[in-house]
């Protein structure tokens, strides 16, 4: 567009009840980055940063309210006015703000809006995005009948003050920003990723965005920058002891036996809460684990997933929209399930290949499931794909006994012909499905945080009670972390015949066994690997995490096709 052209403005008609206020803080959002704006306005994301914790605790001080803003009517010129967190709204310009500080004296206020940092050394003395916020404030005020001309960026670190003239061009741009927030809101479509912002890098929401990962699967060009996949510190707390106890004293949960405190981990140290069996939570403890959105997982005494608890859950109703949309569309369906059967088989073929511990390499099996993994993405139907995927997986299991190291004291068994899932008839079977169970209950965690429902897939019909999209997308990652922690916890010893328990035909992990075999598969989840599209380095925990949302970004019309992970 010509410089020289003057935009025009999209003005808006009054707000009525129905339709919500626009936060001044997102208008300065979308001026520095509109996808960031739409991703926190439109689908109710947000994730912190250091810096978004930092910047509430250098405002805790101004958000306690103190003064009053009194009517323009009830106040005399020269009355001088202290005001904190004040809140204004207006129906007219759609917009509602609370102010850090209104000063007031000679017939003019003045907003003062708190910022974290020292002060940059820029042109106008500040970025624009603080100035259009500033700005709103300013406009508010006038909507409310006072006499505003210009404000005040305070810098806490550097202790300085910016004053900000609220001229012409400023209250355009302003007005530009909120209708050009409203218009995106309204359109439905997401804006583009900024393409290889230094902004990008510090962005609290860069790892739910994912910029760089989203251009390089439209642009091609060079590897992702590894800045959305930071190691979470977070990790389940698993607890199993009958008539355990899960109680909140203070920043921490402790556990408890009988009145006596077995352990206790720090709240901001647990992601999910994984019940075993018979555990009581108290309800404070429910509470807060709402509050902070740690969901928590339940499952029965045997460790079959039963369900899990979580807060208000995400608030994304334009994912489950077009989640919704695509799974009663057959030819989506079929073109994702197609994808994920041939990930799969490709996964299971490396995973064979490199644990293969028997005489010579099965050159003609991994051949056959070369060809089968072609067949999946000619498949013309899901029936005929579930019969392709059930052949790979005969070759696959027919071999699985090849991968487990030889001890004769051991005696660890497999029906190589079948794969018997309930009940299991041996320990290996044992371990298989309960290492199923775990990577369904991670999946089931992943798509809820995201913002899917993971009841409603592609592949998998639809059932009472069967996370099918959860069943969907752990198809490729079955022989990368279920079996592989299967095959590590036997080769490596962790799991020994005094660990099953056998009764009625069916064989089943002790508490020990239990303990130690989550320990395996956790290790798995925590394993970090390099991203075979993007390059840099990642944990499977995180893996599932990013697949989950790239998945987001294709049936949202980002990306042509869902990217399965394949492992190199």
């Amino acid at each position: 567009m010509d410089p020289r052209q003057q935009e025009l403005p999209l003005p808006f008609p009054e707000l009525n009840d129905d339709q919500p206020l626009l936060p001044a803080r997102m208008v300065n959002e979308y001026e520095y980055c509109p996808r960031l704006a739409y991703l926190e306005w439109v689908q109710g994301e947000w994730a912190d940063s250091a810096d978004t914790v930092d910047g509430r605790a250098k405002h805790k001080r101004v958000d306690r309210k103190g003064g009053e803003l009194p009517a323009k009517e009830d106040w005399e010129d020269q009355t001088k006015i202290h005001a904190r967190s004040i809140e204004l709204s207006s129906n007219r310009l759609g917009l509602i703000a609370r102010l850090d500080l209104v000063e007031a004296e000679g017939g003019r206020v003045t907003p003062v809006d708190y910022k974290r940092g020292r002060r940059p050394h820029v042109a106008k003395g500040a970025y624009s995005p603080e100035r259009v916020q500033l700005c709103m404030q300013g406009m508010l005020l006038e909507e409310h009948g006072h006499t505003c001309e210009e404000g005040v960026l305070y810098f806490v670190e550097s202790k300085e003050r910016v004053t900000v003239e609220f001229d012409q061009e400023l209250r355009d741009r302003t007005l530009s920003a909120i209708n050009g927030l409203r218009l995106i809101a309204a359109g439905g479509h997401i804006p583009a990723p900024l393409l290889e912002s230094p902004k990008c890098p510090r962005c609290s929401l860069v790892g739910i965005c994912l910029p760089d990962e989203v251009n390089f699967l439209r642009r091609g060009g060079e590897s992702p920058r590894p800045m959305g996949v930071g190691r979470d510190e977070a990790l389940p707390l698993y607890v199993q002891a009958n008539a355990a106890k899960v109680a909140k004293r203070g920043e921490r949960l402790e556990v408890s036996v009988e009145d006596k405190k077995v352990t206790e981990v720090r709240l901001i140290d647990v992601s999910q809460l994984v019940l075993i069996g018979n555990v009581y939570v108290t309800t404070p403890t429910l509470h807060e684990l709402m509050r902070r959105e740690i969901p928590i997982t339940w499952h029965s005494y045997g460790g079959w997933f039963l369900g899990h608890t979580q807060g208000l859950g995400h608030k994304n109703v334009e994912l489950r929209t077009a989640q919704y949309r695509a799974s009663f569309d057959e030819h989506a369906c079929l073109r994702i399930a197609k994808g994920l059967v041939n990930a799969k088989i490709l996964n299971t073929r490396t995973f064979l290949r490199r644990n293969w511990r028997g005489d010579g390499k099965p050159e003609q099996e991994l051949e056959g499931m070369k060809l089968d993994a072609k067949r999946a993405l000619r498949a013309e139907n899901l029936q005929e794909l579930l019969g392709i995927e059930g052949a790979a997986a005969a070759r696959y299991f027919g071999l699985f006994g090849e991968l487990l190291k030889r001890d004769d004291e051991t005696n660890f068994t497999f029906d190589f012909h079948h794969r018997k899932r309930r009940p299991p008839p041996d320990p290996v079977n044992a371990l298989l499905s309960y290492a199923y169970t775990l990577l369904v209950r991670s999946w089931n965690v992943a798509l809820s945080a995201v913002g899917f429902d993971p009841y409603r897939g592609f592949y998998h019909q639809p059932r009472y009670g069967r996370p099918a999209l959860a069943l969907d997308l752990m198809e490729p990652f079955r022989p990368l972390i279920a079996e592989s922690a299967v095959v590590s916890a036997i080769n490596n010893g962790e799991v020994r015949p005094s660990d099953f328990i056998s009764a009625a035909g069916s064989v089943a992990l002790t508490n020990d066994g239990r303990k130690r075999f989550i320990g395996a598969f956790e290790r798995r989840l925590a394993h970090e690997i390099t991203h075979p599209l993007f390059g840099y380095k990642i944990s499977y925990r995180r893996v599932l995490e990013v697949q989950a949302r790239l998945l987001g970004r294709h049936l949202l019309g980002e990306l042509d096709d869902y990217p399965n992970f394949l492992t190199r």
